[in-house]
């Protein structure tokens, strides 16, 4: 496989255009490929089979808040220098602890979820070749395999097509199932639906349209690319609107699909992955297998780019963590446009960590006290990311030229208060009765 040794040659920092292009862009297509999973599929699917287009409008915010969150993400590590768990290490020791209980805690669980996300469909599409468990366990190792011996440059070329057969898939339902365009457009005014919980309902949507540590995960693709100064700003924005721009268009073809094909027929289909596997043997039978087949893809590079996105993203940040820790000082932008990051033996360990212990939950199920710190620990991540976000960009840690303004702090409180909102909840939801 390539071995890129050295990232900055997709794009000096020292040699930043003037003018921002189509052809730079790339770390926006990687985090909208691994923030758009199969659940975020399916949870929009199902509201629209729920609601129709009612809540088209919650989605489309959805990506507006999230364009928010990943700019400022990107924005720090080019304004300063430094790297994201730099920033939040100059807060306290808290946000240190945080971070490593939850990528350890969240790590060994979405390992196991994420393996079996991506063998779901490949079971559907070869049912006699082997059980869901061998073909999650092959889907982890090859992404492990994957990930180790590339470098940033050949990840993002091979996220970009894995993106591409998203896009075809999703559009190509879209289209197929006949949109009602009356319908459609109505629904991109901010109404709630007339029933039980419909703003936690529409709160959900808009909290999950695509990323959770992933949206950290941003700044460092963005040097990883090789941007690591404010030369490379307005090409980072202009790449962070492709990213929730494609998120967009992936989560409203699913909502017309929705729509059309499921809420038109009154038709519920499940929750979680296998709702997917649902709606391709619906699709079968209303226009035949080949359509099914080619839903599957689709469904297998959206679980698979989340697969390979987090192996990668969130094992660099581990590997930043780890370097903080070991010198007790600046960690730069720089390192990680470098490769080194993905050389270190920190980055190859979280790897390690996401693949080879969650196998044994493939094995013996989800330990019942352990998912409900996932819960816990995934819900408050996104008010964590918003809180620091906004703390670090309107201190002196911030070059006063690149610290956030009212629109940018407006979104930021948004989105803090939203996910805040949402964390409440899903902690609230848990049966802490049975863990006690």
């Amino acid at each position: 496989m390539a071995d890129t040794t050295d990232n900055t040659a997709i794009g000096d920092a020292t040699s930043a255009p003037r003018k921002s292009s189509w052809k730079y862009i790339g770390p926006g297509i990687v985090v909208a490929a691994t923030g758009v999973g199969a659940g975020d599929l399916v949870a929009t699917l199902i509201a629209g089979s729920n609601f129709g287009y009612t809540l088209l409008w919650a989605a489309v915010i959805g990506c507006v808040v999230k364009i928010s969150l990943a700019e400022a993400a990107g924005r720090w590590h080019l304004s300063t220098g430094r790297t994201l768990f730099d920033g939040w290490a100059s807060l306290g020791r808290w946000t240190t602890s945080f971070f490593v209980v939850y990528v350890v805690i969240w790590g060994f669980v979405y390992g196991a979820a994420a393996m079996s996300s991506s063998a779901l469909p490949l079971q559907a599409l070869f049912p006699d070749v082997m059980d869901l468990k061998w073909w999650a366990i092959a889907c982890g190792l090859t992404g492990l395999v994957f990930v180790w011996f590339n470098r940033y440059e050949v990840f993002e070329k091979v996220m970009t097509v894995l993106v591409g057969v998203m896009f075809v898939v999703t559009v190509y339902l879209a289209i197929r199932v006949t949109p009602n365009l009356g319908d459609a457009f109505a629904g991109l005014l901010p109404v709630l639906p007339d029933e039980k919980d419909s703003i936690l309902n529409t709160l959900g949507l808009i909290g999950g349209v695509g990323g959770t540590i992933t949206l950290a995960a941003y700044g460092y693709w963005v040097n990883a690319k090789g941007w690591t100064n404010t030369g490379w700003m307005k090409i980072m924005r202009l790449d962070n609107r492709v990213a929730y721009i494609t998120t967009g268009i992936f989560v409203i073809a699913m909502l017309v699909v929705g729509a059309e094909l499921l809420h038109s027929a009154n038709i519920a289909i499940a929750s979680g992955d296998k709702g997917l596997i649902q709606l391709g043997d619906i699709l079968a039978d209303e226009y035949g297998t080949a359509t099914a087949k080619f839903f599957l893809i689709g469904f297998f590079a959206a679980s698979y780019t989340s697969l390979i996105g987090v192996w990668h993203g969130v094992s660099l940040m581990f590997a930043d963590f780890v370097e903080r820790f070991r010198r007790k000082g600046e960690v730069t932008g720089e390192e990680v446009a470098s490769g080194r990051r993905e050389r270190s033996w920190p980055f190859r360990a979280y790897l390690l960590w996401l693949t080879f212990p969650p196998i044994v939950l493939l094995f013996q199920g989800q330990p019942f006290r352990l998912i409900i710190f996932y819960g816990v620990l995934g819900a408050a991540f996104l008010p964590f990311l918003s809180a620091t976000l906004l703390w670090l960009l309107n201190s002196s840690r911030t070059p006063r030229e690149w610290r956030s303004g009212m629109v940018s702090n407006t979104m930021l409180a948004v989105a803090g208060l939203l996910f805040l909102v949402l964390a409440v909840k899903q902690i609230w939801d848990q049966p802490w009765a049975d863990f006690l």
